[in-house]
């Protein structure tokens, strides 16, 4: 999803497009997560350790090398350098001659759950909520086809939630983030905005808990999308959302136990037809 170097990460996304990929996922290292630059004293021992850095508009030039950005759908994961890694994105992408309207893919955006379960935030909470919807509101006019923000409900229950705290805690940033968005966005525009906010789930082992999360995350979403915020349109309050496994609940030391603990944990989030998930990663 993105590593070492820039070029490195290149050679591996054109790679796998040769061999059918559709899409691009970037993960980037911590310092890039934190504003810092690779040269900066605060980035040693750090540098490509966990994706890829990328500090100026020569690393996203070269890490998005011959790749048509206008045909692929990228998830950005990346939080409280959002603003910063979508318009570098934006500009390698004006330089290919892309129509910047037809630009597909997801910035996580999430930096309310910086502060509750990992960390890399860099602005206070108000402004950090202020850069979220200040995002969103100009992929609505600019990037139509992008989501703004991927809610992360997933980091909470590997910082020690429960699947319960989970799940409200999630929908409390859901709605501290649209209630700051509604006043951005045109009335008429609003519940397409809703309807591009999308959500990253925790998997755990508790499969009866887990599966229950599942269908009170649907459920309880489309009564909010509906009496908190009007949304009419059924696909608009629908809950978009991918799974992750449960990292913290896999084990080194007998590695072959986990194959039935990912089943245990898949099965949960995708048994129920009314809450399946969109994606999973096991």
């Amino acid at each position: 999803a993105g590593h070492s170097t820039a070029a490195a990460s290149n050679a591996l996304y054109r790679g796998n497009l040769a061999r059918g990929q559709t899409g691009l996922s970037v993960a980037f290292d911590l310092p890039t997560q934190t504003g810092h630059d690779s040269d900066h004293v605060l980035a040693r021992g750090e540098v490509g350790k966990v994706g890829v850095p990328v500090c100026h508009l020569g690393d996203m030039r070269a890490l998005f090398d011959a790749i048509p950005l206008e045909r692929m759908n990228t998830s950005m994961t990346i939080n409280a350098t959002a603003p910063w890694l979508l318009s570098l994105y934006v500009a390698v992408a004006e330089e290919q001659g892309a129509d910047i309207a037809a630009l597909q893919g997801t910035v996580q955006n999430d930096i309310v759950k910086e502060y509750l379960s990992r960390g890399t935030y860099i602005c206070p909470p108000a402004p950090s909520l202020r850069m979220i919807t200040d995002v969103a509101a100009w992929t609505r006019e600019h990037l139509p086809k992008w989501n703004p923000v991927n809610i992360c409900s997933y980091h909470l229950q590997e910082a020690g939630a429960t699947p319960e705290e989970e799940l409200a805690f999630a929908l409390a940033t859901a709605c501290a983030v649209l209630d700051d968005l509604r006043a951005k966005v045109a009335p008429d525009h609003f519940p397409q905005m809703v309807g591009r906010i999308s959500f990253f789930v925790n998997a755990g082992i508790r499969f009866v808990t887990e599966m229950c999360k599942m269908r009170a995350f649907a459920a309880l979403w489309d009564e909010i999308c509906a009496t908190r915020y009007g949304v009419d349109e059924a696909r608009y309050r629908r809950f978009r959302y991918g799974v992750q496994v449960n990292s913290l609940g896999l084990t080194e030391q007998q590695p072959e136990n986990n194959v039935y603990r990912i089943l245990l944990e898949m099965l949960a989030v995708t048994l129920s037809k009314s809450a399946r998930a969109r994606a999973v990663q096991l």
